[in-house]
């Protein structure tokens, strides 16, 4: 069942993105002094294509890596979009240039065969899981929270790309808020290349003049455990507190705040902020206490205010400093 669930996912075009080297270096960067002397496993990639392998390889000595290790599901071909048609799939280990140079050595990077077809839960591939330090990658979206589950469970840090909903998932906001999850550095209009196969009436979609479609998301962010400056950065905060302007709702002892910018800065009440907050939290300067999630904040419906309901907020409150 499990297999079957994940190639069905596989399979459906929300899932099919295939990420950019520079939205990879773009976000990367800011975690150089992580990755000395580590392993980095890139589990739901095909290593002969994919940006993140290349990155990896191409700056392994500069970034000074102990080990590459990534893997794919169900191919063995190299095709940027993988039909994912074996039953069998590859990985590949390296562990850096040996001749003297910092440009990877094809002969350097051996093709090894998996048992089975490369599904990140198969006990061949958490063996390789285990080996790592670092996860990096694009996991399915579709299985987003069982993934995330599963570096959990095996206690790994990573830097991973999800959609931004995700925020709202039971299980991701439970890390969120115990401080064991956070959003990386960058949060945007990510484009993504997408298979031929792929069909969608948008303004985020297109394709190009050599006939490559295209895919771009606003909600996509990166998901880390590693800790970055960012995290650290104080939200500067200028407006003063009113009844008027920041109302309390009908239904919980809580002002509401429309914009992160105009979150009060001499108030330290609780709050309801918009979930594009976590962009800019900063665990030293606020509190979490919970998320609208229609069933514990709100007791079966949305946060209400003046008789009309709201979208998600995030329940925070200020520190004293």
């Amino acid at each position: 069942m499990a297999n079957q669930t994940l190639q069905q996912a596989r399979k459906n075009k929300s899932d099919e993105f295939y990420t950019q080297l520079p939205d990879i270096e773009a976000e990367l960067k800011h975690y150089k002094e992580h990755f000395r002397g580590k392993t980095v496993l890139c589990n739901c990639d095909d290593p002969r294509v994919s940006n993140f392998f290349h990155y990896f390889s191409y700056n392994f000595e500069f970034l000074g890596l102990k080990k590459l290790i990534t893997t794919c599901y169900k191919s063995q071909e190299r095709d940027l979009f993988s039909q994912n048609n074996s039953e069998r799939a590859i990985y590949l280990e390296y562990t850096g240039n040996k001749t003297g140079g910092r440009v990877p050595v094809a002969e350097e990077i051996g093709i090894k065969h998996l048992k089975g077809d490369g599904d990140f839960r198969s006990p061949e591939c958490i063996e390789l899981l285990k080996q790592a330090d670092i996860v990096v990658t694009n996991p399915p979206f579709s299985l987003f929270r069982e993934y995330v589950a599963q570096l959990v469970k095996y206690n790994k840090k990573f830097i991973i790309i999800g959609n931004q909903n995700a925020i709202t998932y039971k299980e991701i906001f439970k890390l969120i808020k115990d401080n064991k999850l956070w959003l990386g550095r960058s949060l945007s209009y990510i484009a993504f290349q997408v298979p031929p196969y792929y069909q969608e009436k948008s303004t985020r979609y297109w394709q190009d003049s050599s006939g490559q479609k295209w895919r771009s998301m606003g909600n996509v962010c990166w998901f880390t455990n590693l800790d970055i400056a960012k995290r650290h950065e104080e939200l500067i905060l200028y407006k003063k507190y009113t009844p008027q302007e920041y109302p309390k709702y009908d239904n919980y002892e809580a002002i509401n705040v429309d914009k992160v910018a105009d979150i009060p800065c001499d108030y330290y009440g609780v709050m309801g902020v918009p979930i594009t907050f976590l962009d800019k939290y900063n665990p030293e300067q606020f509190e979490i206490l919970g998320l609208d999630d229609h069933r514990e904040i709100w007791r079966g419906r949305g946060p209400d205010l003046n008789g009309k309901a709201l979208y998600r907020r995030i329940i925070i409150k200020k520190r004293k400093q």
